[in-house]
């Protein structure tokens, strides 16, 4: 995942199309009502990327530039933050062993932390360009996504030593554990999902994706074995985890990068970083129906979903764009003073 992005007027009528297709193909119900029900402020004016919820301990994480914000995730107040963890993309918590981890992507490191004071313990080197990272609770391991080195990074949750190396040949974007106890990680540069064992770190599958260019959001219904994935063609697909065959499709917007699924209300969501989340009711395991979109904020394209409470946390601002002055250079990006905050939806 990159850092932020900034709806532009190419976006825009992006965001015209999707309204059609939505209001096209919806069942007519509001995404079951939810809406943004409040705005949790954090200071600075970094980038971000990822976004995490301790569901159990009701803290949410934040990755912000070069440290990360700890929120209480019911008040939004303030619980702390993780300094020196430079070019910070994911963070994960491994609550048996009550240790955290962050992905240092400048450094090409985790920082392990106490989930409790938030105090560094230790920092271990990983693969080149460490951006998403994942908890396994079966294997009581942490993995890393390493964009550098194409691989991920295994490492004991309790120890904090690294145990191994996953090869799977590309840049892993989102990761899930599936019904038969294997990791499932899009690669983003691949168009494919690849499964490997936790314990053994052998590959074991790869899923080409049929119509899914650079995917990104990924996640799992594992009573039904069906996995949900959405690209950056703006395109989401239901896939039967038996057989790796499509299901359903449908259209989701520019900027998709995250997603989520709600196993007791059956709705899948993938966040759309030109302001809003593609809601999909799940009728049955091979029934699917779209249902109008959520309206977020511009540059919220990464989210958390809470199983607790039912609530999405995503992290925006308003992100200001400025043309390079040479042609061939790209713009610069930066974010206005006093917007960054986490948006919470529910209902």
């Amino acid at each position: 995942m990159k850092d932020f992005i900034q709806l532009t007027a190419a976006s825009l009528a992006c965001t015209a199309v999707l309204s059609i297709l939505t209001i096209a193909q919806t069942n007519g119900r509001a995404s079951n009502d939810y809406k943004v029900q409040n705005r949790f402020p954090v200071k600075g004016s970094e980038g971000w990327d990822y976004i995490t919820v301790d569901s159990n301990a009701r803290r949410v994480y934040v990755s912000h530039g070069v440290r990360v914000n700890v929120l209480n995730a019911d008040t939004g107040a303030t619980v702390g933050t993780i300094e020196d963890t430079p070019g910070v993309h994911g963070i994960a918590i491994a609550s048996s062993s009550n240790h955290g981890f962050t992905t240092n992507g400048k450094e090409n490191k985790v920082s392990i932390f106490d989930a409790t004071t938030l105090a560094l313990i230790k920092k271990v080197d990983v693969g080149k360009g460490p951006d998403g990272i994942y908890f396994d609770p079966a294997s009581n391991r942490i993995f890393t996504n390493n964009h550098g080195t194409h691989d991920i990074t295994a490492i004991d949750a309790t120890s904090g030593d690294v145990v191994g190396t996953v090869a799977v040949g590309g840049d892993g974007e989102g990761v899930v554990t599936g019904k038969d106890g294997m990791i499932y990680v899009a690669l983003e540069d691949k168009n494919e999902i690849c499964s490997f064992d936790p314990k053994t770190l052998e590959v074991k599958r790869h899923i080409p994706l049929d119509g899914i260019d650079a995917p990104t959001g990924l996640a799992v219904d594992t009573k039904n074995n069906r996995f949900f994935v959405g690209g950056h063609n703006k395109m989401f697909n239901v896939i039967n985890g038996a057989t790796g065959k499509r299901i359903a499709t449908f259209p989701t917007g520019s900027g998709t990068d995250a997603a989520g699924f709600d196993d007791q209300g059956r709705l899948v969501f993938v966040s759309n970083g030109e302001g809003n989340i593609t809601v999909v009711h799940q009728i049955s395991a091979d029934k699917y129906v779209l249902e109008a979109a959520i309206v977020t904020q511009a540059s919220a394209k990464t989210m958390a979903f809470d199983p607790k409470t039912k609530q999405i946390y995503l992290p925006a601002a308003t992100v200001v764009v400025t043309p390079a002055a040479d042609a061939n250079m790209k713009p610069t990006r930066s974010v206005t003073p006093g917007t960054f905050a986490v948006l919470v939806v529910g209902k």
